[in-house]
C-alpha cells in the first residue's frame, strides 16, 4: 500500500517549509499553488532582516498626505515602491480570492497579498463610484485600498494606525482653518498640511 509523502517546498531566503495536506490540495497537478484559495507559506520564518528593515522603516513625514476631515495616509504608490525596494519588482503581487462584488455605489473584493511565494496577508478593498462608466475605474481603486491594508500585515506606514502618531503629526505638520467652496460660497473647518494649501474646491478664508 502507497504512504503519502508530504511535500517539502523550499522558499527563497527562507528555512525550508513542510507543506501540509490542505496546502497539497490547493496545487494542482502540476504542483503549482492556486491562490484563489491557498494560504501556503503563511507564518513559516520572517522575512529576512533587510527586508524587514524596509518595510518597517520609518514612514518619512512629507510622504504623508492629509485629507480635509483630518485623516492621514499615505498614497498607493508608497506602498507599492517600498514592496519593490523590499521585494524586487516581479516578487510580489495581489491575488484575487473571488469576484468582485458590485453594489448600487460600491465595488469590493477579495485579495491576497503574495511575497516571494508565500502568503502574507488578506483583505477586501472598495472603492465607491457614482455612475456605471466609473465601475472599471472604480474595480482598480479596491485593487489598491486593499494593497493598502494587506501592508499592514507587514508593518509597512503602520505608524499611520497609532492614535499617539497622529495626534503628534497633526500638531507638528498640519493646521485646521475656515475654507471656502469657491463655487457653493460654503465655509467650514478643514483640515490641510502646514505647506500645502487647500485643494480645489476649497480655498482659505
Amino acid at each position: 500500500m502507497a504512504t503519502k509523502t508530504t511535500a517539502r517546498v523550499a522558499f527563497p531566503d527562507s528555512p525550508v517549509f513542510v507543506a501540509t495536506d490542505a496546502q497539497d490540495a490547493a496545487a494542482d497537478g502540476e504542483g503549482k499553488i492556486d491562490w484563489t484559495q491557498s494560504f501556503y507559506g503563511v507564518a513559516t520564518a520572517p522575512f529576512p532582516p533587510e527586508v524587514s528593515q524596509v518595510l518597517m522603516a520609518p514612514v518619512e513625514a512629507n510622504d504623508v498626505e492629509m485629507k480635509a476631515d483630518g485623516l492621514i495616509y499615505l498614497p498607493e504608490i508608497k506602498y507599492r515602491r517600498i514592496l519593490n525596494r523590499a521585494f524586487g519588482p516581479g516578487g510580489w503581487g495581489l491575488a484575487p480570492r473571488g469576484p468582485h462584488t458590485v453594489g448600487p455605489t460600491n465595488v469590493s473584493r477579495e485579495y491576497a497579498l503574495i511575497c516571494r511565494g508565500r502568503f502574507v496577508s488578506q483583505a477586501r478593498g472598495e472603492q465607491d463610484y457614482f455612475n456605471a462608466d466609473g465601475i472599471a475605474t472604480a474595480a482598480e481603486g479596491c485593487k489598491s485600498n486593499a494593497l493598502m491594508r494587506c501592508c499592514k500585515d507587514l508593518g509597512i506606514a503602520s505608524e499611520l494606525w497609532d492614535p499617539v502618531f497622529i495626534r503628534q503629526f497633526k500638531k507638528d505638520y498640519c493646521v485646521m482653518e475656515m475654507a471656502e467652496h469657491v463655487t457653493k460660497k460654503t465655509k467650514r473647518m478643514l483640515w490641510r498640511r502646514k505647506d500645502r494649501p487647500f485643494e480645489y474646491p476649497f480655498r482659505k478664508v
